[in-house]
């Protein structure tokens, strides 16, 4: 595979003494502080968004047989759901959502300890789904919305007229041109009495807080070494 970008030389990039290292160093660390405690208070504010109640009966398709969104939850409180760019009719699986499924089975084994359930959505048939998941090695779950609104109430599908007639808004306020699908993340809530609230939603980039990889790349001196957003990404068995 191709390394994109290649590394500045020590002749470009400045070089200095441990002790001027250290200084920068801590001025950043300042920086860096003061980012953490204004990301605190942004989760704290996420945390504390109302709710809305779902109120549309919701049934997915599943290996195992149809599945409610209050299924999904299992014997968890709390529920993320991951829209998964599959569109019915291709057999183009995207890789960037498969970037940021890689991630899931690694940290599901230790957030749904926490209180979290985790499933996949797309809209192609179960069978796809498997297809794709056998390929992937995934094993968390993955279901169909096929013949359900859910993927376009939740803002991640799209008519064809609603695109035609300028009316497909994605991220709170793109306009879609062409994609049937896009992919986000929503996150769910279920009270004692089994009722079931939405909480949250985020899209395009807001979905980079799933994907590991890249806040490894961060700390490193060539970033996420791109040449166009994401441009070295595949899927993991075509590296």
């Amino acid at each position: 595979m191709s390394h994109a970008t290649l590394i500045p030389p020590a002749t470009t990039h400045p070089v200095v003494s441990r002790e001027d290292w250290l200084e920068a160093r801590k001025a950043l660390l300042a920086r860096e502080r003061a980012l953490t405690h204004d990301l605190d208070a942004l989760r704290a504010a996420r945390r504390s968004l109302p709710w809305v109640r779902v109120e549309t009966p919701y049934v997915f398709a599943s290996p195992e047989g149809t599945r409610t969104l209050a299924d999904l939850f299992g014997d968890r409180s709390q529920l993320a759901v991951y829209h998964f760019m599959l569109t019915p009719g291709s057999d183009h699986i995207c890789a960037g959502c498969a970037f940021v499924a890689d991630h899931v089975d690694a940290a599901r084994q230790h957030f749904e300890q926490a209180d979290l359930a985790f499933a996949a959505v797309s809209r192609v048939p179960i069978d796809r789904i498997e297809e794709v998941r056998a390929r992937m090695g995934w094993t968390f779950p993955f279901v169909s919305s096929a013949g359900t609104d859910f993927n376009f109430d939740f803002g991640v599908s799209f008519r064809p007229e609603d695109i035609a007639a300028g009316r497909a808004i994605y991220n709170y306020g793109t306009v879609i041109r062409r994609s049937e699908d896009m992919f986000g993340v929503s996150l769910f809530v279920k009270d004692e009495a089994g009722e079931v609230f939405h909480s949250y939603s985020t899209y395009h980039r807001g979905a980079e807080l799933l994907i590991g990889a890249f806040n490894w790349l961060d700390l490193a001196p060539k970033g996420r070494n791109e040449a166009g957003t994401m441009s070295w990404v595949r899927l993991h068995d075509s590296y």
